[in-house]
This record gives structure tokens, sequence and C-alpha cells, in this order.
């Protein structure tokens, strides 16, 4: 994950605060959590619990229904509760705190008599690191809905920048593999270069293999080819365009395409504010040279002028 300014993380507090992400296995692994420990503490006690959902405002927790923690948290008075996170960063470096907060209500999860949903609102702003993996995570959500269809025309550059070692690459096509070539990529599909008929290739399902660095991981696609146009001068050869079903779009997968786009987009703002202040620096000058200039006026006219005691 890139490094962000407190101006990112502010946007991330002030635009997202009310955004729930689920933790999911997807979740979990991306944000490196240890699910042995994450526990709450209340009263000098502490009770193992699951992580359910969390914004930047609450987090609903299961908790079993016969245990301490529910004797006591469930009660009017149950006080103060902190919960604890614990993370593993890609460095390896292990992270954890405490977020304080207060129990606002308690239901039945899925209908169980045997488990419960715990909501706790923060009554403290969570750490930085916190506000920085969530909002990161639910800023690729926002996008990947936003900017969906948006084409990353992938080349030598562009690759180098998502991650991906390679243009070449492996597709699945009814369960035949076949090798091809990206040619762009957005959230939700593909463009790829590959060998075939496009009767044997239009809605046919597929299967895309990506690779990345930082991490290091393959992300498995799965989709449909929409349709298939042939290469110039060839008929064997088609440029295939694919649909990624929605529930094979990883959030790993997102957040490659949110970090290249970002990137990009800070990257058009840095170029649009140095514009803005040549321009600026540019009027100021010539606003400076126009005023020598009638200073200049000024002062020939004076000199010009004849001198009442002659």
């Amino acid at each position: 994950m890139a490094i962000i300014t407190a101006q990112q993380l502010t946007h991330y507090y002030d635009y997202y605060r009310t955004t729930e992400i689920k933790f999911t296995k997807d979740v979990i692994k991306i944000f490196g959590m240890d699910p042995r420990q994450i526990y709450l503490k209340c009263d000098g006690t502490q009770w193992p619990c699951i992580i359910n959902s969390t914004s930047f405002q609450q987090v609903k927790v299961i908790i079993g229904t016969k245990g301490g923690a529910f004797q006591q948290l469930s009660k009017k008075d149950a006080g103060a509760v902190n919960v604890r996170f614990y993370f593993i960063r890609p460095s390896g470096e292990q992270l954890s705190f405490f977020i304080a907060g207060r129990v606002n209500g308690i239901s039945s999860y899925a209908n169980s008599t045997d488990l419960a949903i715990l909501n706790i609102a923060f009554t403290q702003r969570p750490p930085d690191a916190f506000i920085e993996m969530v909002g990161h995570l639910i800023d690729a959500n926002e996008n990947a809905i936003r900017r969906y269809d948006e084409r990353i025309i992938l080349n030598q550059d562009t690759c180098r920048r998502l991650g991906i070692p390679k243009e070449e690459t492996v597709i699945t096509i009814q369960g035949v593999p076949r090798r091809c070539i990206l040619r762009d990529l957005s959230f939700g599909g593909a463009k790829v270069m590959v060998l075939g008929l496009a009767k044997f290739l239009v809605n046919k399902t597929i299967e895309l293999s990506l690779q990345f660095t930082e991490p290091e991981e393959t992300i498995t696609l799965k989709g449909t080819i929409l349709k298939a146009i042939p290469a110039e001068g060839r008929n064997d050869i088609y440029a295939a365009s694919i649909r990624f079903d929605e529930d094979s779009i990883s959030m790993a997968y997102k957040i490659h395409i949110n970090n290249y786009l970002s990137s990009l987009r800070k990257n058009e703002l840095e170029n649009q504010a140095r514009q803005e202040e040549m321009e600026k620096q540019k009027a100021l000058e010539e606003q400076k040279i126009k005023e020598q200039r009638a200073l200049k006026i000024q002062q020939n006219l004076k000199a010009a002028q004849p001198n009442k005691d002659d």
C-alpha cells in the first residue's frame, strides 16, 4: 500500500465515515488480520470475538450467547469496552491497537440462539493506520462502481505501474488453457489477443490468470467473452472482449486497479497544480514588466517637461 498523506486520511475519514465493510476471508487476507488476536476488553476482562463489519464510527462483532462477554456486555450499564485489532503488515511488522467504544445494540446473528451481533459505537477517532487500511479498501470498492468500465491500455509502462511483470498470460476457455496477450484491463473486464475462431470464442466462459507483484500473487477472474474481432490481416487471431463475473472480482484485484487509477489521477492533479503555478508566475512577471514600463514612461515624461525656472 502506498504511503498516503494526512490530507488523504482526512478525505477517507470525512467521506467514508459511515460506510461499512464486511470482514470476508478476502478482506481478512488483504488486511493481514489474525482473528485469533482479536478480542473485547471490559472491566479488566477480555473475551475473544469475531469482527463482522466495521466503519469509522462503529464495529459489529460476533460473540457467543453462552459466554461471559454476552452476560456482561448485554447489560444496560455495561460501561466502556475496548476492541483490540491485530494485523501483520506486508513488511512483516505487527500492528495492534485498541479502539474505545460503548455498546449501542445487540441482536441475534443469522437467527441463531448461540451467536449474537454486538454493535459497538466508537467513542474516539480510530488510529490513522486503521483509517488508512479501511479507507483504502472502501475507496477501491467505490471506484470499482464509479469507474467500472474505465479501460487501462496495457503497455510496458502501465504494466510496470500495475505490478504486472509481463503482458503474456493464460486464459482458460471452456476448460482449455491457451496463451494470450493482455491488451487492456478495467474493474469489470479485459481485452486479450488469442488464437482461435470467433464461433469458438464468443459467449464462451473463461478464466483469466493475472500475475501481480507487490504483493506477489496470482489472481484468477471468471467471465464471458462478449465479442471477438479479428486482428488486422489475420483470421486466426482475435481481440476478445471479456466481461468478468461480478462475484469473481476479488478485493485484491480492485485494489490493484484502484492503485493505478488513483496514482494516475494524483499525477494529473499535480501536473495541473504545476501548470496553474507556472501560469500564475508568468502573469506576475508580465504584470511586473507592465509596471516597470509604466514607471519608465512616467520618468521619461517628467524628464521631457520644461523647467519652470528656465
